[in-house]
């Protein structure tokens, strides 16, 4: 098969991420001793700085990581509604939907304390060892990618109007950042200068307690400070309106990471670690326990057979994350995994598409739905967003409304240990940014629902169900495979996709065959309640890459989906890193969509 780039093979270390800058910084980690933990989070602030659209310092980080020696752990960086987040609050400001942009939208920030707890715990550097890469990016400067100023222009009159802060950042002169001109970050970099420094002196020589001032710092000092004094500020959002945020000194200073057990379902020899209901993550191991057991016993790889089968899956797993995934509420899980529940569910699969939102009902319980989920499912509200090919770089309207987002970073070293994450939020677009530190915070909230009762309202001190979904796969119960991409809704079904392509290929040159499964044909359905304002949905959808083979499309078609065939390279950034638990042989590979995920490694 015809594939980009070669799957990168070695020995020493790989690092794959959505940015190339990010990937060689994490790479250089490796290169100066560093081990896959610190390497990550030298190329996790990098990405802050890199790619300013899809997340930031405000925004959070769901982590997945593998000791060489350990069980696996996920790592939750997704932060919580701030206590004053009531459903009855919002509903008093009239309000029907969590704004998609705004102080409103903001969760408690969670991926700097997530990032400085892993560094804190599996890493060896220091924390000015990790961030002078991101620093040297904000402070010198570097050259934009093109959807940056892409961005930056379709909310320039925003910008300019409301959000000034973020127009003196991101439009010196009256100009975005350009490709092939350097663009800087200087106040972001000040505010690592200075909690680099704060932290050095509060924590002496000790590494540890070094890193455990700048958390500190980061939820009480002056970091602290400037998010407070700018979630005060009145902020127009996507209402048209401006709205404060209920985020105090109390939600910043009582909130930290936290270590969880991984999600996991065993399918032909594999075991998928996912984070757990609060995120997507289990829907992709829903999808797998629809399928038969064995990758032999799949439909001929990218048939129409084999694209209805998993498309009806993926619509089946995501009607049950609409009415239980969450964490304001228990989510069944086991059942949901259960093959009991399964096999009633694969029954309701047959040869045509189906349009309707069909949650199951596992040990008997009843499904809950929102009232806004409902209307759309049944047609009886606008907001229908039409199909639309992408590649994981958010659909941004004047407003800053975004839908799909995000970034992802996976690693390796040579010892073992291996960690995926997808950091995501504090977009540009979300919310102006806080002047002195810049950067902007975050928007997750917009994904709770202002329904009491339901797995996923809005609800003080409980993270909103959020999209971001990294993976991480062993093999015969060794770790073998750190994978994950952007996309919003559509992660786990390229993902799915991605790892089904590995699983009946096998293995080549020593190593899994990545960049083969990357490049892949991919294709996504919209065809359940989206995560992200307004919430539409798009029943019998299904989005195809122009290079799936015209007679798979026409047979789709004659089953009745609603196909709109994209451009040849428009579906999945997805990114991936290997260890083959046999030979010990490392491999990495990124998505050559976008022009901007980059392998590296030796």
């Amino acid at each position: 098969m015809f594939t980009t780039r070669p799957t990168l093979q070695g020995t020493f270390g790989m690092a794959a991420s959505t940015h190339w800058l990010a990937s060689q910084s994490a790479m250089a980690v490796l290169e100066a001793g560093g081990n896959a933990y610190d390497a990550a989070v030298a190329g996790a602030f990098v990405l802050h700085v890199v790619e300013p659209h899809l997340n930031g310092p405000g925004g959070e980080a769901p982590i997945i990581l593998a000791p060489a020696e350990g069980p696996v752990r996920v790592l939750c960086g997704q932060g919580v509604a701030p206590a004053g987040a009531t459903v009855a609050h919002y509903r008093s400001l009239g309000l029907d939907l969590v704004p998609g942009t705004g102080p409103l939208a903001a969760a408690v920030p969670g991926a700097f304390d997530a990032w400085m707890t892993l560094l804190r715990d599996y890493g060896t550097l220091s924390l000015a060892e990790v961030l002078r890469f991101a620093i040297g990016y904000a402070e010198e400067g570097h050259a934009p990618v093109e959807r940056v100023g892409a961005t930056v222009e379709t909310v320039r009159e925003l910008f300019e109007r409301e959000w000034t802060a973020s127009a003196d950042l991101y439009l010196p002169g009256g100009r975005p950042p350009r490709p092939g001109e350097l663009w800087r970050n200087p106040a972001l970099a000040a505010t690592w200068r200075r909690l680099t420094a704060e932290a050095e002196t509060e924590g002496g020589a000790d590494r540890a307690a070094q890193i455990d001032a700048a958390r500190r710092i980061w939820r009480e000092g002056f970091v602290a400070e400037a998010i407070l004094a700018q979630a005060a500020r009145p902020t127009m959002d996507t209402t048209g309106e401006r709205h404060t945020s209920t985020l105090t000194a109390a939600d910043l200073a009582g909130w930290s990471a936290s270590y969880e057990e991984p999600a996991t379902y065993d399918w032909d020899g594999w075991t998928l670690c996912k984070a757990g209901p609060w995120s997507q993550g289990p829907a992709l191991l829903q999808q797998l326990a629809l399928l038969p057991p064995r990758a032999a016993d799949l439909p001929a790889y990218g048939s129409a057979d084999y694209v209805h089968r998993l498309v009806e899956g993926t619509k089946l797993a995501m009607a049950d994350r609409e009415a239980w995934y969450g964490d304001a509420a228990g989510v069944p899980l086991d059942a949901l995994l259960s093959e009991e529940y399964n096999a009633g569910r694969r029954a309701l699969v047959g040869d045509s598409a189906s349009r309707e939102l069909r949650p199951g009902s596992p040990d008997g319980r009843t499904p809950g739905i929102s009232l806004h989920a409902a209307a759309v499912a049944a047609g009886r509200t606008g907001h229908l967003p039409p199909p639309r090919a992408g590649v994981g770089e958010p659909t941004v309207a004047k407003d800053g409304t975004t839908r799909g987002d995000t970034c992802h970073i996976d690693i390796v070293d040579r010892w073992g240990n291996m960690v995926s994450a997808t950091p995501s939020g504090g977009w540009l677009q979300s919310n102006p940014v806080v002047p002195e530190l810049g950067f902007p915070l975050g928007t997750r909230l917009q994904m709770a629902w202002l329904d009491e009762g339901l797995p996923n309202s809005l609800t003080p001190g409980r993270r909103p169900r959020t999209t971001l979904s990294p993976s991480l796969a062993l093999r015969d119960g060794v770790p073998a495979l750190a994978f994950g991409t952007p996309g919003g809704d559509q992660q786990d079904q390229w993902q799915l996709h991605f790892f089904l392509a590995l699983a009946l290929r096998g293995r080549v040159r020593g190593g899994y065959d990545l960049q083969g499964a990357i490049d892949a044909p991919n294709w996504h359905t919209d065809a359940f309640p989206g995560s992200f304002y307004p919430r539409g949905m798009v029943p019998g959808s299904l989005t195809v890459e122009g290079r799936t083979d015209p007679e798979v499309v026409a047979e789709l078609r004659r089953r009745g989906h609603e196909v709109t065939v994209g451009d040849d390279w428009s579906e999945g950034r997805l990114c991936a890193v290997a260890r083959d638990p046999e030979t010990g042989v490392l491999s990495a590979a990124a998505n050559p969509r976008g022009m901007q995920g980059y392998a590296v490694g030796r």
